[in-house]
């Protein structure tokens, strides 16, 4: 029997409506109970100010990372994932909003192997971004991932040694650039995961 082929992706998990380390542990474990998917690593999950919108309540992100599997060609199956990853954002009571704004649950396809994908993306699959033009297009690796910390800060907990296409310096490189323009305090550890649990633990209070 020949073995399904799969891919290592990375997701970044983030949300500061609601419950939301509540919210951020269920989706990791409906990430794993996906059919084309398993979970292989959680990060840390970290405390971190908002961008671009500034008066809002700080997020909370994490990282997950995936094996996927892409038997056929690596965009049809990174465009899969991307609709399940909208679904959960639904089912977590996402809705259109102000951009940046803020959002019980956001998921962004980070990495998606070795391959660099643009690609059109499904109706199901457009953005809750009101700022995003109708008809959207997926980039992997994500456009936005090199230059946020909060992005950073939990890839490093999964693959410190990571270089996605196109970049030219490791995801542990390119953090260490941006806590400098950042700040040290722009992403804080406030919860290690434990898998048998399916929860983070010693996490700051939800009031933070």
């Amino acid at each position: 029997m020949t073995r399904a082929r799969t891919v290592r992706a990375y997701i970044g998990l983030g949300g500061n409506q609601g419950p939301v380390t509540g919210t951020l542990a269920a989706a990791v474990r409906d990430l794993d109970a996906l059919p084309m998917a398993r979970v292989r690593g959680v990060s840390r999950l970290y405390r971190t100010r908002p961008v671009g919108v500034t008066d809002q309540p700080d997020f909370l992100n994490a990282a997950v990372a995936l094996d996927v599997r892409a038997d056929d060609d690596p965009a049809a199956a990174a465009l899969r994932l991307l609709t399940a990853l909208k679904s959960l954002e639904a089912d977590a009571g996402r809705r259109t909003g102000v951009r940046w704004g803020p959002r019980p649950l956001d998921l962004d396809l980070l990495v998606f192997g070795r391959h660099a994908i643009h690609a059109r993306r499904p109706p199901a699959a457009h953005s809750a971004d009101p700022a995003r033009p109708s008809v959207q297009w997926l980039e992997v690796p994500h456009p936005s991932a090199a230059e946020r910390a909060f992005v950073l800060a939990p890839l490093v907990d999964l693959a410190p040694g990571l270089v996605p296409p196109g970049w030219d310096r490791t995801v542990r490189a390119m953090l260490r650039a941006r806590l400098v323009d950042e700040g040290s305090d722009a992403v804080a550890p406030v919860g290690s995961w434990d898998a048998t649990a399916g929860r983070w633990w010693d996490h700051a209070p939800e009031g933070r």
